[in-house]
């Protein structure tokens, strides 16, 4: 069974550029069930109904999201009716949505977790995502899920890796986002767990992280304070493919892509 997991969408550009090539991308690689993170896929940042709906109509399966979710009020109403829209299920102070679901195929339950890190993003009070993860793999196991994938929101790169390797041969894949950048170890891990530390992004690839540049390099440069405006331009769409025996619940193989 082919699995593909999809990169942080960032606003319109993003999302426009989703619609136009994912359908092509699931074609050609043959891909069954697709994870979509569309935590900054709204025109004003975060995501909203309009987006959700774009991102789905393009061939998610399941949306994740991350440490922006719950910013836009209107989005709260549909994480708690839409079964396949996640939020990260640590994240503090959350009275909307979920961070797991069980998408039944009919030949293959397949779990999505959805959690934050610690490090750097200022969540204190947020659940350990460790222990969140114990406790939602006993969850899908408790509901006969073939398959198990976490889409792993988080800055460091270290709590990452160490997440990946704490639930190695436990889940079929572990994925990081939020940085945007795609990283070079895509690979499965020793006992069977797909491992990439950042799927990257889908959006504009000349601006920085999806913003434009010169408002950035001004932050760096003079400690600018300008308003977020994102990036324009030809957008790249990144992620990976991961490749799972759902008997085994692990993965045979796991490949990123980038597609321009």
């Amino acid at each position: 069974m082919k699995i593909l997991a999809v990169g942080d969408v960032c606003a319109e550009g993003g999302t426009e550029f989703l619609l136009k090539t994912l359908p092509k991308v699931k074609k050609e690689y043959g891909i069954d069930f697709t994870v979509v993170n569309g935590e900054n896929s709204s025109a004003s940042n975060a995501i909203s109904a309009e987006s959700a709906a774009l991102i789905y109509a393009a061939g998610a399966d399941v949306i994740t999201g991350g440490n922006h979710t719950l910013h836009r009020k209107d989005l709260r109403p549909l994480l708690d009716s839409d079964d396949t829209l996640l939020r990260p299920d640590n994240m503090p102070k959350a009275e909307f949505g979920k961070g797991y679901c069980l998408y039944d195929m009919g030949h293959t339950r397949i779990a999505v977790i959805n959690l934050l890190g610690q490090t750097y993003l200022e969540l204190h009070e947020a659940e350990n995502p460790f222990t969140c993860a114990d406790r939602l793999i006993e969850r899908a196991e408790s509901d006969g899920a073939e398959l198990i994938l976490l889409d792993f929101h988080a800055e460091a790169t270290s709590e990452k890796v160490a997440m990946g390797l704490y639930l190695d041969g436990r889940v079929t894949a572990v994925f990081g986002t939020h940085t945007h950048v795609q990283t070079s170890d895509c690979r499965v891990l020793k006992n069977g767990t797909a491992y990439i530390t950042d799927l990257g992004m889908t959006g504009p690839e000349d601006g920085v992280l999806g913003v434009k540049a010169d408002i950035i390099i001004d932050r760096f440069k003079n400690g600018g304070t300008g308003r977020f405006t994102h990036a324009e331009g030809d957008c790249v769409l990144e992620g990976m493919i991961i490749e799972a025996d759902k008997i085994s619940k692990k993965a045979v193989s796991a490949t990123a892509i980038r597609i321009k």
